[in-house]
């Protein structure tokens, strides 16, 4: 007979429930519970105390009899060949599965923020190339294959997005955010939950909350942060990616806001994320997360101590191993019912209650790299190129010249793949195992695209010298890009410097491409350099995408999501900033930067029309609609990205000079114009005033149609009419662009 909790025709919060109340306290408490088989082994060193804690971590044996809630990184943890991995991860599922009286396999949880993080799977553009893209649609797309892919092998939930807005690009990692507006970060971060989420996987919300506004950019460390700056910068990512995304996962962050840590932060994962925002899915620790509340953070006294404030503030799930949520540890048993039934409700909605489940298996080879993959890795990389200066006119380049290709990274494959990568986030562990995809370097990629050029060796012999500089990710100092390698200053790393003073003192006119996971200070070439090419970590197909850059036969469609700096001084970003933190007051210190967000270059030419707004005057609970005609007078197809800024003259509250409040790719045929519709609801001059309140005030602002946020175009002035409102969770967040 069929109990109610297998039964398919009821919903899955009362399936949940009704096997709740059928559990021990001890099976309760499994569901909170993970494992990561292989932690503990040689070249398994993939998170910070991995192996101090691994020690002192449940073992999947001593788990079996109650169940088991996660299973951490079946193929992310050390190389497996995909279809070897398939069967092993079914095997595993068969004996936990088998173990249990209920017969409940484990959630199987993988990082996803570059593709899959597995051996031999397609790696993607690193974040902050999703962000230069503007383009969520083309993000959604690559999500749901990297979701299809995931879920095909048997995988379950995954560690991605992260949603964390850039602050101080010093932090290591920024490659890993989208950029420094939350506008732009919440509009990709939401694409990107919506395509993994229709592939069948949770998508994890991280870091929750304020982890790239740590001081210093120092990670882990805590962080300064005001409410409103926690309000209006932080949270809406999120408060997006959860409201319009769906997401059905959150992962707090290592960092304390004002003391207290976001995994004991009743607050924040309790009071805004459940009672506020409606949220019912789980929340998932960091990797010890948990057990950092007693060993780094000092507020617990003890493993279980650790746990019940944990648990208490709002997180379910321990991972990547349980070591505070013991089954041996009396947990408090409202606690305990709370967390476990939202760890079996999602369970039930991923279908793994159902009767007759069975584990993914695979009858031949499992492709992780098939060419619709590829072809999407090198759509998001060429879109992702951002061309910053061409001031001599040098690019494209021409076949047939003698070309000068210096620099440490030009024929380095690392500079292509993000620190959570396969080949530098585990593969680096294990020497003299072939990469498993083809990465083509720089170097090898313009040999293939400019076949009759002349790489040469020595400078006073070429037309033009290609100086490649940036990055090598790694984690924890096995870097200079990467999750612990985080930067005192906004130097270039390695000297390369150096090898930029000496290119330019050459007389032969300089390229520089920068591929990296930060931007870097420029400004001291600054009108030395013919051109200055960005790509963020491109991924397998970025050496491709940036070759077909600088040949021409792709026009370049990149726009920053973060400011290049003139300086490498630690100075925060200077867009988002209210007017005093700005050049022109008493100051030695010049913020200003050399490329602001938002720009880019086309090897076409845009014209943009006088915009028409169809009401000027509008109540602060309406919306308005500006259209504006855009162009291409160039001699080819190119892509003009449209950018809309609010500026708020007077608040009661210091104000950004301007934000981003709306954009839309517009790519155009030689000679051929469009129509873009921006309508903006004046929602979006929302902000958190000075009592708290997030209020939309009477009076006046103006929208600023830009090419990036220092490049206006043109301004529409508006009046908004009537009564203070203050606005929630339910407010609109977007503003509906379409290209006609």
């Amino acid at each position: 007979m069929v109990k109610p909790w297998q039964d398919t025709t009821l919903p899955a919060h009362a399936r949940a429930a009704d096997l709740l109340a059928r559990m021990t306290n001890e099976e309760k408490t499994a569901q909170l519970s993970s494992v990561w088989i292989g932690a503990d082994t040689e070249g398994a060193d993939v998170a910070p105390g991995q192996h101090t804690f691994a020690a002192r971590s449940a073992v999947l044996d001593a788990l079996l009899p109650y169940g088991l809630g996660h299973l951490t990184r079946p193929f992310g943890t050390v190389p497996v060949e995909p279809a070897e991995g398939v069967a092993r991860l079914a095997d595993l599922q068969r004996t936990i599965s088998g173990g249990n009286r209920f017969g409940l396999p484990a959630i199987a949880h993988e990082e996803c923020l570059t593709g899959f993080t597995a051996w031999q799977a397609t790696v993607f553009p690193t974040p902050l190339a999703w962000g230069a893209t503007f383009d969520p649609a083309l993000i959604t797309d690559m999500a749901l294959a990297i979701g299809v892919s995931m879920r095909a092998v048997g995988i379950h939930q995954g560690l991605a997005p992260v949603l964390d807005v850039v602050r101080d690009p010093r932090w290591g990692r920024t490659e890993e955010a989208i950029g420094e507006d939350p506008y732009l970060v919440g509009t990709i971060g939401t694409a990107y939950v919506q395509g993994l989420q229709s592939a069948g996987i949770v998508a994890t919300l991280k870091h929750f909350a304020g982890y790239s506004a740590s001081r210093a950019a120092r990670n882990h460390a805590p962080a300064s942060l005001g409410p409103r700056e926690l309000a209006d910068v932080i949270l809406p990512p999120f408060e997006m990616a959860l409201r319009d995304g769906g997401a059905r996962s959150v992962m707090p962050a290592y960092n304390d806001i004002d003391g207290l840590p976001a995994h004991a932060h009743p607050a924040l994962l309790t009071q805004l994320l459940r009672e506020q925002w409606e949220f019912t899915g789980t929340v998932v620790s960091d990797y010890y997360g948990v057990s950092l509340l007693e060993e780094a953070h000092k507020i617990a006294d003890g493993e279980g101590a650790a746990a019940r404030l944990a648990l208490a503030a709002g997180v379910d799930v321990e991972l990547p191993a349980a070591r505070c949520f013991s089954p041996t540890d009396a947990l408090p048993e409202d606690l305990l019912d709370r967390a476990a039934l939202r760890v079996l409700t999602q369970k039930c909605e991923l279908g793994l209650l159902d009767p007759g489940w069975e584990p993914v298996t695979a009858d031949g080879p499992v492709d992780l790299n098939p060419p619709h993959m590829r072809e999407l890795a090198q759509r998001v990389a060429q879109e992702s190129v951002v061309l910053l200066a061409n001031d001599a006119g040098v690019l494209p380049l021409r076949d047939g010249l003698r070309i000068a290709l210096v620099g440490p990274l030009a024929d380095e494959q690392a500079a292509m793949l993000g620190c959570y990568t396969f080949p530098r986030h585990v593969g680096v562990h294990h020497p003299g195992l072939p990469t498993g995809i083809d990465v083509p370097t720089l170097a090898e990629a313009l040999r293939t695209e400019l076949p009759d050029a002349a790489f040469v060796g020595d400078l006073a012999g070429a037309d033009i010298c290609l100086a490649v500089v940036g990055d090598r990710s790694g984690l924890f100092g096995r870097g200079s890009s990467g999750e612990g390698c985080d930067a005192e200053d906004l130097q270039l790393p390695y000297g390369q410097a150096e090898v930029l003073d000496s290119a330019m003192d050459s007389g032969v006119p300089v390229v520089i491409v920068v591929l990296s996971g930060r931007p870097y200070a420029l400004g001291r070439w600054a009108g030395r350099a013919a051109a200055v090419v960005q790509a963020f970590f491109p991924g397998q197909e970025g050496g491709g995408a940036v070759a077909g850059v600088l040949s021409g036969r792709v026009d370049p469609s990149g726009r920053l999501p973060v400011a290049v700096p003139a300086r490498p001084g630690g100075q925060p970003a200077p867009y988002l900033a209210p007017p005093l933190a700005l050049h022109g007051f008493p100051s030695t210190v010049d913020p200003t930067p050399l490329y602001p967000f938002g720009h880019g270059l086309s090897y076409s030419a845009f014209a943009w029309d006088l915009p028409e707004c169809d009401a000027p005057e509008l109540p602060t609970d309406g919306d308005t609609t500006v259209r504006l005609t855009v162009r291409n007078t160039g001699d080819r197809a190119g892509t003009e990205v449209v950018q809309l800024y609010l500026h708020d003259p007077v608040g009661t509250v210091a104000r950004p000079e301007v934000r981003l409040v709306g954009y839309a790719r517009v790519p155009l045929d030689a000679g051929a114009s469009a129509e873009v519709h921006a309508t903006f609801p004046a929602d979006l001059a929302a902000y958190t005033g000075a009592d708290g309140r997030r209020v939309v005030e009477p009076g006046a602002l103006e929208l600023r149609i830009a090419a990036s946020s220092a490049e206006v175009h043109h301004t529409v002035p508006l009046t908004l009419t009537g009564p203070v409102r203050e606005v929630g969770h339910e407010r609109r967040m977007r503003c509906e662009m379409r290209v006609k």
